[in-house]
C-alpha cells in the first residue's frame, strides 16, 4: 500500500510508519515540526526511518499546503497529526488547536474525498471525547461531552471523519486512544515527567490525590490498531484500550520498583483532567481483531529503559 502518515515525527506516527515500512509498505510521511517540544526530539524519533529507500518525507502545514501533491496517489491516509495537550488547550491557546486539529482535518478530509485511490483514511481521536464521566467503562455509544478545548477539537475531527464517510462515501475509523505511553512519548505526558524525575533524583509532582485512572495503552498496541484498521473493512468509530486500568498512585508504585523510588510532591486538580478513563474495546475486538498484548508493568519497563538511554551522555 501507499501509505501517507500526518504527524509522522511525532510520538505514535513515527512508531506507526517504522511498522508499515516493516510490512512492506510505502509511507510518505509528513509533519510541521510546530514547537509544542523541542524539534530534535521529533527528529530522533524518526532516525529510523532516514535512508529507507520505501520511506520520504514532507515538511508541510495541513492546514495551508495545496494537498492534492500529497494525495495523488495515496492508497490509506493514516492522520495522526493533531496538537495535544489537554491542559495548554483554553485560553489565546485554542485557535491553534482549531487550526491544527479541527481545519486541517476538514481539509484532508476533502482533499482525500476528491482523489478516489485513497481506501481508507484512519483518524487518530481521543478517550477525551467522553469527557469527565463516572459511567465506566466507556463505550462507543457512550455520551460524548469533552471535558476540555482539547476534547472538543478531537471529537470534531470525529464527526467530521463520519459526515464524510456518510455522504461521500469516503470510508473512515476513528481510533478513540486511551492514554498512550511507551518510548518515544511526549515529554510533557504523565509517565514520561514521572520516570524523568525518578532517574533524576528530582521530585514527581503529581496533579490531584492519584486515585484518578486510566486505561494505559503500550504504543505498539495502538500501532496494531492503525494497521488492522486499513487491513480490514470496517469503519467507523472504535475504543483503542490497553486493558490496563490502574490509579496513577498504582502506576507510580510500579514505576518505583522498575526505576528506583519516587519523591511525590501533589498538587491541585487541572482544569480539563478526568478522574477516570476505562474502555470497552468489545467492538474493536469483533470488527478489527483487536486485543492488547502489552501488560503494563512490561510497557512501563521499555519506556524506563527507552528514557535511561536518552538521558546517558553521549559517547
Amino acid at each position: 500500500m501507499r501509505c501517507l502518515v500526518t504527524g509522522v515525527a511525532g510520538f505514535i506516527g513515527s512508531h506507526l510508519a517504522e511498522r508499515l515500512i516493516e510490512l512492506g509498505h510505502e509511507v510518505l510521511g509528513v509533519d510541521r515540526f510546530a514547537d509544542y517540544y523541542a524539534r530534535d526530539i521529533k527528529e530522533g524519533n524518526l532516525d529510523r526511518l532516514r535512508g529507507e529507500p520505501r520511506f520520504s518525507l514532507a515538511t508541510v502545514d495541513l492546514a495551508t499546503a495545496d494537498l492534492r501533491r500529497l494525495l495523488s496517489d495515496r492508497e490509506v491516509i493514516f492522520h495522526q497529526a493533531a496538537q495535544a495537550g489537554v491542559r495548554p488547550s483554553w485560553g489565546l491557546s485554542f485557535e491553534g488547536y482549531l487550526h491544527d486539529n479541527v481545519l486541517a482535518t476538514q481539509r484532508l478530509l476533502e482533499a482525500a474525498r476528491t482523489h478516489g485511490q485513497v481506501r481508507k483514511l484512519v483518524y487518530a481521536s481521543s478517550s477525551s471525547v467522553y469527557g469527565d464521566t463516572e459511567e465506566v467503562p466507556m463505550h462507543e455509544s457512550s455520551r460524548t461531552a469533552p471535558h476540555s478545548p482539547y476534547g472538543v477539537t478531537k471529537l470534531a475531527g470525529e464527526h467530521l471523519c463520519e459526515l464524510y464517510r456518510r455522504n461521500f462515501g469516503l470510508p473512515t475509523v476513528s481510533l478513540r486512544y486511551f492514554t498512550v505511553y511507551g518510548p518515544r512519548q511526549r515529554p510533557d505526558m504523565a509517565f514520561h515527567r514521572f520516570i524523568s524525575a525518578i532517574l533524576r533524583g528530582e521530585t514527581v509532582r503529581m496533579h490531584g490525590d492519584g486515585e484518578q485512572t486510566r486505561d494505559f495503552t503500550y504504543v505498539s498496541d495502538a500501532v496494531q490498531a492503525n494497521v488492522a484498521a486499513m487491513e480490514g473493512a470496517a469503519v467507523g468509530v472504535f475504543n483503542i484500550g490497553g486493558g490496563s486500568r490502574v490509579s496513577l498512585n498504582d502506576a507510580l508504585g510500579m514505576l518505583g520498583e522498575i526505576a528506583g523510588p519516587a519523591r511525590v510532591e501533589r498538587g491541585e486538580p487541572q482544569a480539563g483532567d478526568v478522574r477516570h478513563t476505562w474502555a470497552d474495546t468489545a467492538a474493536a475486538q469483533a470488527a478489527l481483531r483487536y486485543v492488547p498484548r502489552v501488560p503494563l508493568r512490561e510497557g512501563l519497563a521499555a519506556q524506563v529503559a527507552w528514557q535511561k538511554r536518552m538521558l546517558a551522555p553521549s559517547r
